[in-house]
């Protein structure tokens, strides 16, 4: 069927006839869906031919029974089409809908056509309203009368008609006001919960205009609702929530204009209240009109009230809004806690439990919910009074009271439920409010901790625990509280030991306290552990010194002992020993003991005992949990007894129930929880010996009598699929609403077994066919669960079931439970028996279970064996699907489609539909055959079950998501089948689309999502996009989460068309029509919508779907809409409405040196009163501020423009409308980061530091363009050091502290401080943290973690380091002598160098300091990097900066900053040239370790400056290698570098490098680590750096090879040099060790680095098809530069060797030198190869001019390798060959080597036809060269090497200077190899002998005149020609009177020759003499002024 069918105006009846029933439905849906679209963007006129045609189709298709989706969209065509075109038949229709609701016909197939009717007039009215006149009065009566004798379908439909009827007519409807709200009361509690929701929608739209409901009904009107919420479901109590809040809000402000005749009251906060409060209390039923007195009695008020009655109050409160709520909380406090206090509202404690979480609920929800930041604490303050209050009161009635009876006072009783809702808010609040919240601490007039430590001390239990935990609340939100609130709590404790109230409460604090501090980073001090030991152990040793507090002690001993465990293994492995003793102490040491006991024992002995044990498994649970890498063999082994003795006692307490009744029964409950805590997380061999005994007794337990409450509402959602979730109602579903509907639920606890065995089968089977039908179901849900579990074990570890004989008695079970009349019981067995098959993983056993559940579903008709059985085959697929045939899954699929057509009952079809979706996704390929039939089925039922059974609506979207996977990219097929598929798809999910219930909007929306993923251009994002945006708001959590997830893949490919899409969608609505939300989208795009939501939002799944979703539109867009994302950014951070209070910097403090001060009240003005942000929560603006660091990275790779402003500011002129640049917005970057970096937030201000620091690191080098030689951050100095200043005042957490230190080092190492004074005010922030380094931290006042200390101190050394280092680097580079060259006396230039100067001076001043401790640090790092064996080793004092209790917390603080430190040391070492000055300790936090480099005072210890030296050279030299050995992999590259750039330093010094050249074996082993490393790190920066340390380590050598030479002269005398040793490698024999030679090991290297760049230089490879004949390589600056620096170190290696060492490498290193000749030699080569190719020669030289070439034990070696690589170089014949390059290295060889290396003819022959062949060239370049190496050669002083080349390449040179005269040089380089040949006949005439030398000047005086231009010539000639006559002429005037006589004989013989001298001569006179008359006759210009002005105000 073609698409294009359906899609006309009118509905093609032709095609429709031909079609099936359930074709042609799916037809008429999908053109009804067209035609909506259509109709608006109809033209008028064919509009208004076809209508007519169009009503008639309508109307007829009303008359055809449709569907429920299909009638909503005839009643929206019909409305729309006469709201678009003519309305002359619309009353017509409006009668004929009419007609047909007053039918007599009843039946059901006439049903469907009644609804339709009645769903049209809702629609007409709605769109068309009073146009359609008084017809509605009709109208509606009929519907009324319809209503009367409707069923559930009718009623709903009737209902949401009204509603649409009251919605169009507006106020006109007000004459049926009083008539529909009749009607609709009897609907609000009707049985239908579909028929009460759209009560509810209808009443809610009533409200509006009726004016009676908010006034003189308001009281029936809230009796109403409260008997709706009786027995109602989720959806109910939201709909019936939200009509009675807003109906109450009204009531309290009323939106209506009230005319003045119209009476009305309005209500006040307190009648509302009261009226929500008797509701609360009482019931809804009757209590409005009966006096107190009647009332009284033992029945409670349902729970579906009290959750209804709390939501009601939450929307009353989010109705009036923000402001309202801030204005009026304190009354609205007082009502609201006031409930919970009533007597009534906790007669039970289980009453007492829901009041206190609906309370909870609401204060969460409106103060959570509504107020900013600064509204919370306002609010916190008022729960803080109430809080005292409630307290003092009940002091008062403690006192007044006699002491027994005092907990049984009224106010006492009641006071504590109202403290444990205050408290849990208060803490809620400061949770939230986080650091931000450290002001309202502050505030000593409401004295938050005193209040909230005082309630420790309240008689109730509840209480005091909600104390603890506010207060535990309070330590996770501010971490400073931590330590103090411990010492306070802790010392309470210890002073009130014998008051009961105080031990629980403060024992209650403490463990909370400490359970709190695993939450910081920053941690508690670890001597904090020993005080709660100590006060652990002291209470359990005092329980029995006082009976009467015996058990409180032991739990509070027991509990604190617990917290303990959470601190993790640091801390309890110090106290391990003495907690194993507890553990021993507790249980009896042998089975006689413990009968001792049981004989001896009294209740209430037992029950201390049984309290201690138990407390004690508690903290075995919790150090399993907490401290598993503690759980060795030895600790096994010690935990054994007292479980052995636990499990014994176990057996035992049967005996002592019997004999002492229920006094023990709940002591015991918990010990038997706690044992099985415990063994169910420990090795099962543990307590192997056992398992029978504990088998059985969780056996009794489970089938046990004693309980008696269904516990399947806690126990089995776990235990079911997720997925399977669906099938249990909303009860179970994630809402807002989870808090509070949770109170539906009972709970209970499950003891898993680990294991089972037949007899423990079969006594369950056996238990529950024992039981009583009661209680069957109870012991169901408990054996159920416990083998589900075990199950799922056993899957877990891949062990199978066991014996056969198993199989049956677990099948029985199993199968009984199939059949339950509990949802959840069915839902677990399935997910068990398919768990069970998977055990057993035989294909005859699963078929068999499938038979059994076939055979059941054809014989069974009632629902619960259907369903169950249903599913059954669902989850059988589910694991085993692969295994199971295509015949099966055919029978399985036959079976779920008859279920679910079973119309008459949903819950049937809605299981098997779930079960066919299970199918579905499990069957893969096998169910392709079944997908078009499935398809026909879902969209069969989707348009024909009523809008009433969401439940089948939900698994019908279920099954299309499924059906969509399966077929996944298939989709985006063009075959006609695959188009149908999807052409299904769409349909289906717009009828889910269209449906009311929420929960299958977020499936039709899950469906299009995965439709967009398969089949991305079929989904009309148009269409999509507005309908997820218009649900961004919406009451249902899961509609929201579906929205986000749909939203978050969308952006991923489409960011930008989404975000248009939801723009135009609200850009043309008035502001007056939307809600927040959507003004945020029509205000800053949807974007903007998304940062709302994200700040209201508090479900976690979705805030990370939020951040991510933005993060891919940022990514998408940021850049291409620069202005708007950085103005939606600060818009967040700035919306702050205290924001000024927040930042308090000190701005008229002035500095010693300057009146400047750090601008921060430029950034401290309030936000725009148009900012769309609300007071949006910290947690909201640290997302924005990482949001302006992603821009920034973002733009940085897009464009360079981004960070360079000349370059924006060229690129903006040129398109000023379009370009928008990152740079040109630097002011709001940095107004940004001021704002977050100074908040009260510390995590705002971590971020707020980090987005400094990023824009320093990005734009510190962009110059300024309209300020040359400044940088565009300058104008911001002011504003950065106000943003760093808060964070070192002394209150600011370490964190930020090191974190405001890397920026504050990286601002000053930026160079972008030039002024001295503005350095001087942040140098002097290091000052000051410096300062409390070197004091420490007083240990009694500590509030964090030793390791906190770690962390600043190095933070702040690090940052020293780095400013050094760019102090000292900055300086060199000023004092080079290039730098001295370039130096220019501009007034920019001499600025700057005063800042280097200056900061340099600045660091210098406390580098004594500085330096002692980065050697301390250094020494630290050392010994926390020794391996674990040598963990004993370390001090037991720790060393500077840590402490020994803390050393794993500290490591991380050492690796993240040893390098800088190092690096800095190093250069501080480099500058002292290892001096060692003598200036006292540093005063450092505590002692420093013996091996302090030599710096402990103490006589015993003091050292020589050389002992000092070589620890100080050994340490850095170890850490250094230690690390480049194997760097770790999270190393960043720049530690490598910095690493190697610090041994470069320390080996620029001589001593180092004498100690580094005396130790070969130090030598080697070092050069082999840099070898390793070049192999394994491929960063050329790093490889080049190891090269220069190589040079380094080469110089030593040859330093110590020198010094050793030079001392063996002195002391031997200069005759006896004959005899002298060789000194250097290789000795006598010139054998080299590997492994132990230097030169070995740089060979090695060197031989590394150049075959990875040049790989033709493996001799392995040389000849091979590879290198012969492929392309040359290209190289880049990195690859010249390392191919350089090798060559330098290849050419030194000689020098270090003895003579006979030298010959063994000296082929290695001719090899490789010409090698790179060869290959650099090349024509095509680019300029790059040109400085390897300079190196290699340069090498060449330094090699033939060795010593060694010359020693007498070596020359004739040395000789004859040398001739080799002459030859080498000869033989090279590569077609591109560089004759340049080949001749220099020829030309090295004869001028450098020794005559007989070259003066033999073998080689000097080929040499000279090389020069020859050269001279021969048509290329200039290699004839200028060659002319200027022949003139060296010429002039050579060995006549041997010169006379050949004279008399071979003489003539040559003639010749071509001859052929001058006919071809003049065309170009400048042609000239210049002229002028260079004749320099070489000019060498020629000056080397021979003189009389010789006339004869040279006879030939060369000729060649000059030829050179020469006549007159006429010389005009027209070009300019190298010109040029080579006045060259020719200047060098003839020049040689012609040295020659005098020659001269003059060539003239006289030559009359030719002079005639031409004479005319050039004359014509160079003439024009000499222009040019002077010229000279003379120009006018005097303007001459410099006399006074120059020192500045350049350019």
């Amino acid at each position: 069927m073609e698409l294009d069918l359906a899609h006309g105006l009118l509905l093609n009846e032709d095609v429709c006839s031909q079609l099936s029933e359930p074709q042609r439905a799916e037809f008429v849906f999908e053109w009804l869906t067209f035609l909506q679209k259509l109709l608006v963007a109809a033209a008028k006129a064919d509009l208004k031919e076809k209508q007519k045609k169009l009503v008639e189709q309508l109307t007829a298709l009303l008359n055809s029974s449709p569907g429920p989706p299909t009638r909503r969209l005839i009643a929206k065509n019909l409305a729309l089409l006469y709201s678009v075109g003519d309305t002359f038949s619309v009353y017509q229709t409006v009668d004929k809908c009419n007609e047909i609701i007053r039918s007599k016909d009843d039946s059901p197939s006439y049903l469907p056509t009644k609804l339709a009717a009645v769903a049209c007039l809702g629609a007409l009215y709605e769109q068309l309203g009073r146009m359609l006149g008084n017809t509605f009065t009709e109208t509606v009566g009929n519907l009324l009368k319809a209503m009367k004798n409707a069923e559930s379908q009718g009623r709903y439909e009737i209902m949401m008609s009204l509603k649409k009827i009251l919605r169009g007519q507006g106020v006109s409807a007000v004459s049926c006001h009083r008539d529909i709200y009749k009607a609709a009361r009897v609907c609000l509690t009707d049985r239908s919960m579909a028929v009460r929701c759209a009560a509810a929608k209808c009443l809610l739209e009533l409200q509006k205009e009726a004016i009676f409901m908010w006034s003189t009904e308001l009281e029936n009107a809230a009796t109403l609702c409260f008997k709706a919420f009786e027995g109602s479901n989720y959806d109910v109590r939201v709909a019936v929530s939200e009509l009675l809040g807003t109906v109450l809000a009204t009531a309290v402000m009323p939106k209506q204009v009230v005319a003045p005749r119209q009476s009305f009251k309005r209500s006040s906060l307190e009648e509302v209240m009261d009226l929500l409060a008797s509701g609360f209390l009482r019931g809804g039923s009757g209590f409005l009109r009966a006096s107190g007195e009647m009332l009284m009695g033992s029945s409670s008020v349902s729970r579906d009230l009290k959750v209804g009655i709390t939501q009601a109050c939450v929307v009353f409160v989010c109705s009036l809004g923000g402001q309202w709520l801030e204005r009026n909380f304190s009354a609205f406090l007082v009502h609201i806690l006031e409930l919970v206090s009533h007597p009534k509202a906790c007669q039970t404690q289980a009453d007492a439990i829901c009041c206190r979480r609906c309370i909870s609920f609401i204060l969460r929800a409106t103060v959570g919910g509504l107020l900013g930041e600064k509204a919370q604490t306002a609010a916190a303050k008022e729960i803080c009074l109430a809080v005292g209050k409630q307290n003092k009161a009940v002091d008062a009635a403690m006192t007044d009271s006699n002491i027994e009876m005092r907990v049984g006072t009224t106010d006492v009783t009641a006071s504590q439920h109202v403290l444990v809702c205050a408290l849990q808010e208060l803490g809620s609040i400061i949770l939230g409010l986080g650091t931000a919240a450290s002001p309202l601490l502050q505030d000593t007039s409401i004295g938050v901790l005193d209040t909230v430590v005082s309630v420790l001390l309240h008689p109730s239990v509840s209480a005091r625990l909600a104390a603890a935990w506010c207060l535990r609340c309070i330590a996770v939100a501010l971490p400073s509280q931590v330590s103090v609130l411990l010492d306070r709590c802790s010392e309470r404790l210890s002073a009130l030991k014998s008051s009961l109230e105080a031990v629980a409460g403060y024992g209650a604090a403490v463990a909370a306290l400490l359970e709190a501090a695993q939450h910081s980073s920053l941690g508690i001090p670890h001597g904090k552990g020993k005080v709660v030991v100590a006060l652990a152990e002291d209470l359990l040793r005092s329980a029995a010194q006082n009976s009467r507090l015996s058990v409180q002690r032991t739990q509070t001993g027991w509990l604190l002992l617990n917290a303990l465990m959470t601190l993790g293994p640091t801390v309890v492995h110090h106290h391990l020993p003495r907690v194993l003793l507890l553990w021993k102490c507790s249980f009896p040491q042998s089975t006689k003991d413990l009968e001792t006991e049981r004989s001896r024992g009294d209740p209430f002995t037992w029950q201390v005992t049984l309290e201690g044990r138990a407390g004690a498994l508690c903290a075995m649970k919790n150090f399993v949990l907490h401290c598993g890498d503690l759980l060795t063999e030895e600790v096994n082994q010690r935990l054994l007894p007292p479980l052995s003795s636990a499990i014994t006692l176990l057996t035992q307490l049967p005996l002592l129930t019997k004999s002492y009744g229920n006094t023990l029964k709940n002591i015991i409950v918990l010990f038997k929880q706690r044992l099985y805590e415990i063994l169910a997380l420990l090795p099962k061999k543990t307590y192997e010996g056992t398992t029978d005994t504990i088998l059985k007794q969780l056996a009794m337990d489970l089938t046990g009598l004693e309980q008696s409450t269904s516990h399947a509402a806690f126990l089995l959602p776990p235990l079911c699929h997720p997925d399977d979730m669906l099938l249990l109602g909303s009860t179970l579903q994630e809402t807002d609403h989870r808090f509070i509907e949770e109170q539906v639920i009972t709970f209970c606890r499950l003891y898993r077994p680990s294991s089972f065995q037949t007899q423990v089968l079969e006594l369950f089977c056996d238990a529950i066919k024992q039981v009583k039908a009661s209680r069957q179901e109870l012991v169901q849900i408990h054996v159920i669960s416990a083998f589900c579990t075990a199950l799922k074990c056993l899957v877990n570890c891949r062990t199978g079931l066991g014996a056969d004989e198993v199989q049956k008695p677990a099948l029985s079970l199993l199968m009984g439970a199939l059949e339950s009349a509990s949802p959840l019981l069915r839902c677990v067995a399935a997910e068990a028996l398919s768990r069970l098959v998977q055990v057993v993983n035989d294909n005859a056993f699963t078929l068999g279970v499938a038979q059994i559940s076939f055979d059941r579903l054809k014989t069974a008709r009632d629902v619960v064996s259907r369903t169950g059985h249903s599913l059954a085959l669902g989850t059988l697929y589910r694991y085993m699907g692969g295994t199971i045939s295509s015949q099966h899954l055919g029978a399985c699929v036959g079976v779920l489609y008859t279920l679910s057509q079973d119309n008459t009952s949903p819950e049937v079809q809605m299981w098997a539909l779930h079960s066919l979706s299970l199918l579905i996704d499990t069957g893969g390929q096998l169910y392709h055959i079944h997908m078009e039939q499935t398809f026909a089925l879902v969209l069969l039922l989707l348009l024909t079950v009523p809008p009433t059974h969401v439940e089948v609506h939900q698994s019908l979207g279920r099954c299309l998501n499924a059906l969509i996977t399966a077929l996944g990219p298939e989709l985006q097929g063009g075959s006609s089948s695959i188009s149908a598929l999807r052409k299904s798809c769409l349909v289906g999910c717009a009828v889910m689309q269209d449906n009311p219930d929420c929960l299958v909007q977020a499936q039709a929306i899950s469906c299009l999502q995965q439709l967009h993923m398969f089949a991305p251009r079929h989904v009309n994002l148009t269409n999509l996009v507005p309908s997820l945006c218009v649900n961004l708001c919406s009451s249902y959590l899961s509609l929201r989460r579906a929205v986000m997830a749909c939203l978050r893949q969308l952006t991923q490919r489409e960011a930008k068309e989404v975000s248009e899409h939801a723009v135009a969608l609200f850009k043309d609505l008035p502001s007056r029509d939307m809600a927040t939300l959507d003004a945020a989208i029509k205000e800053s795009g949807l974007e903007g919508a998304l940062f709302s939501l994200l700040d209201r939002e508090s479900d976690q799944q979705l805030c990370q779907d939020i951040k991510e979703t933005l993060n891919h539109m940022l990514t998408s867009m940021a850049v291409n809409n620069l202005s708007h994302w950085i103005k939606l950014c600060k818009d967040v951070l700035s919306a702050s409405a205290d924001f000024a209070a927040a930042a308090p910097i000190e701005t008229t403090q002035e500095e010693e040196d300057g009146d400047r001060v750090d601008d921060a009240s430029v950034f401290t003005s309030k936000p725009a009163t148009s900012c769309p942000f609300t007071n949006p929560c910290w947690s909201t603006r640290v997302f924005a501020a990482q949001c302006v660091c992603c821009i920034i990275s973002q733009c940085e790779k897009e464009d360079e423009a981004h960070v360079s402003m000349a370059l924006a500011q060229e690129r903006d002129s040129m398109t000023p409308l379009v370009s928008d640049f990152l740079v040109l917005h630097l002011a709001d970057l940095i107004r940004m980061a001021f704002m977050a970096a100074t908040d009260h937030s510390d995590q705002l201000r971590l971020s707020g530091l980090q987005t400094l620091l990023v824009i320093i690191r990005k734009f510190a080098a962009v110059p300024e363009p309209e300020f040359p030689g400044h940088v565009i951050l300058e104008q911001f100095q002011a504003n950065v050091g106000a943003a760093l200043r808060p964070a070192f005042t002394p209150d600011t957490p370490p964190d930020v502290t090191a974190k405001a230190c890397e920026v504050c080092s990286a601002w000053i190492a930026s160079g972008v401080v030039s002024d001295l004074s503005d350095l001087r005010r942040v140098h002097q922030l290091l000052v000051s943290s410096l300062a409390n380094v070197q004091s420490g931290k007083d240990v009694q006042n500590q509030l964090y973690n030793e390791s906190a200390f770690t962390m600043e101190a190095l933070a702040v050394l690090k940052a020293w380091s780095e400013v050094y280092a760019v102090a000292v680097n900055s300086q060199t580079l000023m004092e080079s002598p290039k730098k001295q060259q370039q130096k220019v006396s501009s007034g920019s230039e001499e600025h700057s160098n005063q800042s280097v100067d200056g900061l340099f001076s600045l660091v210098q001043a406390d580098i004594a300091t500085l330096s002692k401790l980065w050697l301390a640090a250094l020494q630290d790092y050392a010994l926390l990097t020794l391996p674990s064996e040598y963990n004993l080793q370390l001090p037991t004092e720790g060393g500077a900066f840590y402490t020994a209790e803390t050393v794993e917390h500290a490591r991380p603080h050492y690796y993240s900053s040893w390098t800088s430190i190092l690096y800095a040391t190093s250069l501080w070492l480099n500058s002292t040239g290892f001096i060692v000055i003598d200036e006292g300790p540093a005063n450092l936090s505590r002692p420093v370790t013996p091996t302090s480099m030599g710096q402990s005072s103490s006589l015993a210890t003091v050292k020589s400056p050389e002992d000092i030296n070589s620890d100080r050279f050994h340490l850095i030299l170890g850490i250094s290698v230690e690390f480049l050995c194997s760097p770790r992999s999270d190393a960043p590259m720049d530690s490598i570098t910095t690493c190697l750039l610090a041994l470069q330093s320390l080996l620029d010094v001589p001593w180092p490098r004498s100690k580094i050249g005396n130790d070969q074996v130090l030598s080697v082993e070092l050069l082999n680590v840099l070898h390793r490393l070049i192999v394994t790190r491929e960063s050329p920066a790093i490889q080049l750096a190891v090269l220069e340390l190589v040079k380094r380590i080469i110089c030593a050598a040859q330093e110590h090879v020198k010094e050793k030479r030079r001392s063996a002269e002195v002391d031997d005398g200069a005759a006896e040099k004959e005899t002298l040793p060789e000194f250097g490698e290789g000795k006598d024999t010139g054998g080299l060790i590997p492994g132990k030679s230097l030169v070995f090991a740089a060979l090695e290297l060197c031989l590394c680095i150049l075959v990875r760049q040049l790989p033709q230089l493996n001799p392995k490879l040389a000849g091979s098809p590879m290198t012969c004949g492929s392309k040359p390589q290209i190289l880049n600056d990195s690859d010249c530069k390392l191919i350089a620096t090798a060559l330098g170190i290849l050419s030194e290696l000689p020098s270090v060797c003895s003579p006979e060492g030298s010959v063994s490498i000296l082929p290695t290193v001719l090899f490789l030198i010409t090698g790179v000749v060869r290959e650099m030699a090349v024509k095509c080569f680019t300029v790059q190869s040109s400085m390897p190719l300079s190196a290699a020669l340069q090498a060449l030289k330094t090699v033939v001019v060795s010593p060694m070439a010359r020693a007498e034990k070596s020359r004739s070696a040395w000789t004859s390798l040398l001739r080799c690589a002459v030859v080498t170089l000869l033989e090279e014949h590569k077609t591109e060959v560089d004759e340049v390059g080949l001749l220099t290295a020829i030309t090295i060889f004869v001028l450098s080597a020794s005559p007989e290396v070259i003066a033999v003819d073998c080689i000097q022959n080929p040499c000279v036809e090389m020069f020859k062949k050269s001279l021969e060239s048509k290329d200039p370049v290699v004839l200028v060269r060659c002319y200027q190496m022949l003139q060296s050669i010429f002039q050579s002083p060995s006549r041997l090497v010169s006379v050949p080349y004279i008399q071979a390449l003489g003539p040559v040179i003639v010749n071509n200077l001859q052929s001058v005269e006919k071809k003049k040089p065309e170009c400048m380089l042609e000239f210049q190899a002229v002028q260079e040949g004749v320099k070489a006949l000019e060498c020629l005439v000056s080397t021979v002998d003189v009389e010789y030398r006339s004869e040279l000047v006879a030939i060369l005086l000729p060649l000059l005149i030829s050179f020469l231009l006549d007159e006429n010539a010389l005009v027209s000639s070009q300019s190298p020609a010109r040029s080579l006559h006045e060259f020719a002429l200047q060098n003839l005037m020049r040689i012609g009177p040295q020659h005098s006589a020659v001269f003059k004989n060539l003239m006289a013989t030559s009359p030719a020759m002079k005639v031409r001298l004479e005319a050039a001569v004359k014509g160079n006179q003439e024009s000499i003499k222009a040019k002077n008359a010229a000279r003379q006759l120009k006018p005097p210009g303007k001459h410099s002024p006399s006074i120059q002005l020192k500045t350049n105000f350019l």
